[in-house]
């Protein structure tokens, strides 16, 4: 039984270590393929006034230009362009040029040669140097290629985006997958950006943000010196001049406010400050993965150790034997450390089985797909040694113990009471708890923090939205019949159409507003703008507090706004409704909308202004019925009826919303697997040190049993001492726990209390399980027989 737990222990351990080894190992791992890794830079920058700092990497498209021409030290600049402003980027329905019936895909983005010429992508057709040079060409994956083109070259071939053939794309180039472990992981067409542009003179325009710039250094370039320079040209050759050409009285100020500096792009995933990425990690992941790896491996080192000196009793007359008939202590240390090498190459063994058996599992909870690296050629020694300095470590303390055992002592049955080592052996308990108390403190608040935000009012009504996408292949008539069939069916209550949705991954426009009159005085307020339609607020629930909503029926607002609460505040507006605000477009604002919360709720709701236009990639739908799959058959048919060739896609909102958090959840469920996980392992120790102390105090309890305790009294006994460590435990982990969560929920804007009763649950518990543990050896000890434990004496 105690070899079982002893490599029991240790193999859960060891498993636990090795998936988030390779965890770590694949989230350092992003991004470092490209052949020049070590010399391309995002260009990125920070604007601060009033102490607050907002970063972003979204620059004007003359900047590349300008940069190439003016820093000798840039060997290659490449533009990025994924913003869904630009038709095709994003989402978009694709089909062969010879093929009717169209299929959804996600990964389209804009980009320049300079783009391949950096990142070097390995191809499987094609020449990388001038695939992306002409008009009207595209780069695919070799996935999409498989699944477009199987068995063929589609080199030449001609693909149709949202069934317009009057601008079809010619596949100049097919590359080999992006691997995972890229920031660029969900690109599979890459479309030129030779000849596009949003409007006439985009491509010269210094005042529209909308590319991500990407920058080869030469060899020998410093980073840091390269930012300053361009901190000092670009802003002031460029920028400032096209600002005071606009108006802009307060220019000077507004640039030395702001500076560029350089991401290395092998840090663009790990340290995501840009809030605009779409594909990130963090850091403190990884370094809470792997303090948590730690801990746990030094929990389960601490167990053998505990359970190596908890049996010492049935080693100590091998080792008075051994040493009277000659035997060196030197002898005796490497006997017990081989023993010790054995157990540890053993539960290797089988910590490398339980790894590979709930690696599916660990995917599931870290979004990853991790394979063992078997046919690695690192991967096997890595074990071995791994496995001897495991062993080494774990059973140098037990050899070292149980190699100094004097014989005449052990003879004479005058075994040490182990007096010595208890604080070493209580500090080792109450570090095993408090591990285990802040993980499970952790989780609880993790998991009310999710609840909380599940449930917290957002100020639009996301129940019962069916969201149908991939309406942009559609004609403005084709949607009007949509829309007008739509509201034929008994089920649903409303209809609206527009890109722009309160969850994450629809369509986003940033504009600078001004109150009229105010655009050469101030800088301006920051503003979302979004296009909608009359029905919008109708369909989410959104409520109008001063003024109107939109009329049908009202030609006028044409050039009406309706604006939030927090557009109001910020800009200062008294009595709103009737007037004019502008971006370099006059609108007046006929109404106020109560704020809702329509990015994630860590972050605060920012100034929005909404007004009538055509955006029509998404339809929403909302719906008064129990007959969910009724209704969804209806909706079908009326799609098909006006789209036979293209397969009806629809989501519900707040499946949409619950995605946004999906990381955090993710992250709990993990903090939940370590915690019982660690529990198990920490409950090992627990019952080793029961075992040990049971042992040592067995003529203290015969004597007890023979003045006349009761078993009651002598479990009680044995169990207060270990509760006491518990409770320090729980002093030690509550503060520690609480300044960790309390870190964490500054992600959020919004955010739950940590309230009293999570640490007395988590208190609880912690005493309730080592209780649990302890009752075992406590009754058994209790339970034994006086004469057994007295007779020596």
């Amino acid at each position: 039984m105690y070899a079982a737990i002893k490599t029991g222990g240790f193999a859960l351990g060891i498993a636990a270590c090795l998936l988030i080894a390779l965890f770590i190992k694949e989230e350092l791992s992003y991004d470092t393929q490209y052949p020049a890794a070590d010399r391309i830079y995002r260009i990125a920058f920070a604007y601060t006034d009033n102490g607050k700092t907002e970063k972003g990497v979204d620059v004007p498209a003359p900047l590349a230009a300008s940069m190439r021409k003016d820093f000798p030290e840039i060997e290659q600049v490449g533009r990025l362009m994924s913003n869904n402003l630009f038709p095709g980027a994003g989402s978009n329905e694709i089909s062969p040029w010879d093929k009717i019936e169209t299929t959804h895909e996600d990964g389209l983005t804009y980009a320049d040669q300079g783009m391949l010429d950096i990142l070097q992508f390995p191809m499987v057709y094609g020449d990388r140097s001038h695939m992306l040079t002409e008009p009207r060409t595209m780069v695919i994956s070799r996935r999409k290629a498989d699944k477009y083109f199987p068995n063929e070259n589609p080199i030449g071939k001609l693909m149709v985006l949202n069934e317009d053939k009057t601008k079809p794309y010619t596949i100049t180039g097919v590359m080999e997958n992006i691997p995972a472990n890229n920031h660029l992981q969900q690109y599979d067409f890459l479309l030129t950006l030779a000849g596009a542009e949003l409007w006439k003179g985009e491509q010269q325009d210094w005042g529209a943000n909308n590319y991500a710039d990407y920058i080869l250094v030469r060899s020998g370039t410093n980073a840091e010196q390269l930012s300053k320079k361009m901190n000092k040209d670009l802003l002031y050759n460029y920028y400032l001049p096209n600002m005071i050409r606009e108006g802009d009285k307060d220019a000077q100020k507004q640039i030395a406010k702001a500076k560029f500096y350089l991401q290395p792009v092998t840090d663009i995933y790990l340290t995501p400050d840009v809030e605009d990425d779409v594909a990130h990690g963090d850091m403190r992941f990884v370094w809470l993965f792997g303090a948590v790896a730690a801990f746990i491996l030094i929990i389960a080192c601490i167990n053998f150790i505990n359970l190596s000196t908890a049996k010492s009793a049935n080693r100590a007359k091998e080792v008075g034997l051994r040493k009277v008939i000659g035997s060196q202590r030197s002898s005796l240390i490497n006997q017990f450390l081989t023993e010790s090498l054995l157990f540890s190459f053993l539960s290797f063994a089988i910590g490398i089985f339980l790894a590979w058996a709930l690696m599916p599992y660990f995917n599931m909870l870290s979004a990853k797909h991790l394979a063992m690296p078997w046919l690695q050629w690192w991967f096997a020694p890595a074990m071995l040694v791994s496995a001897t300095i495991v062993g080494l470590a774990a059973g140098l303390y037990p050899s070292l113990y149980l190699s100094s055992f004097k014989p005449i002592q052990v003879l004479k049955g005058q075994l040490a009471k182990g007096s010595k080592g208890s604080v070493l052996r209580n500090s080792l308990v109450v570090f095993q708890f408090t591990t285990s108390i802040i993980l499970i403190i952790s989780t609880v608040v993790i998991y009310n923090q999710m609840h909380f935000v599940l449930n917290k009012k957002v100020g639009f009504n996301k129940d019962q939205v069916l969201l149908l996408e991939g309406v942009n292949t559609f004609t403005s008539e084709n949607v009007k019949t949509l829309k007008t069939s739509l509201l034929t069916l008994p089920q649903v209550q409303s209809v609206s159409v527009s890109d722009f949705l309160p969850i994450a991954g629809t369509k986003r426009n940033g504009n600078t507003f001004w109150r009229k009159g105010e655009e050469n005085t101030n800088q301006g307020t920051e503003t979302e703008r979004w296009e909608v339609d009359e029905d919008y607020f109708k369909t989410l629930g959104i409520k109008i507090v001063e003024g109107r909503d939109f009329s049908p029926l009202m030609k006028s607002d044409s050039n009406a706004v309706v604006v939030n609460q927090t557009l109001v505040k910020q800009m200062g507006i008294k009595n709103p409704v009737g007037k004019l605000i502008s971006n370099g477009y006059t609108y007046k604002i006929v109404g106020v909308a109560e704020d809702f919360n329509f990015e994630s709720l860590h972050q605060d709701i920012g100034a929005l202004v909404l007004h009538l236009g055509d955006s029509h990639s998404m339809v929403s739908v909302k719906l008064h019925t129990a007959d969910m799959a009724k209704t969804l058959a209806s909706v079908t048919t009326t799609w098909k009826k006006l789209s036979p060739a293209q397969p009806i896609r629809y989501a519900f909102l707040d499946e949409r919303f619950a995605n946004m958090y999906a990381g955090v959840q993710r992250m709990g469920r993990t903090f939940t697997s370590f915690a019982v996980l660690a529990i198990i392992i920490a409950c090992l120790g627990l019952f080793g040190l029961s075992a040990f102390m049971a042992e040592q105090r067995s003529k203290e309890i015969g004597i007890r049993k023979v003045l006349g305790a009761s078993v009651s009294s002598i479990t009680a006994l044995m169990s207060k001492d270990f509760v006491k460590l518990v409770v320090i435990a729980i002093v030690i982990a509550s503060p520690i726990a609480w300044w960790a969560m309390s870190k964490w929920l500054q992600d959020f804007a919004y955010r739950a209390p940590i309230e009293w009763w999570v640490f007395a649950l988590a208190g609880a518990a912690a005493i309730v399980i080592a209780l649990l543990t302890i009752s075992f050896q406590s009754i058994k000890a209790a339970l034994m027989n006086p004469v057994e434990a007295i007779k020596a004496e």
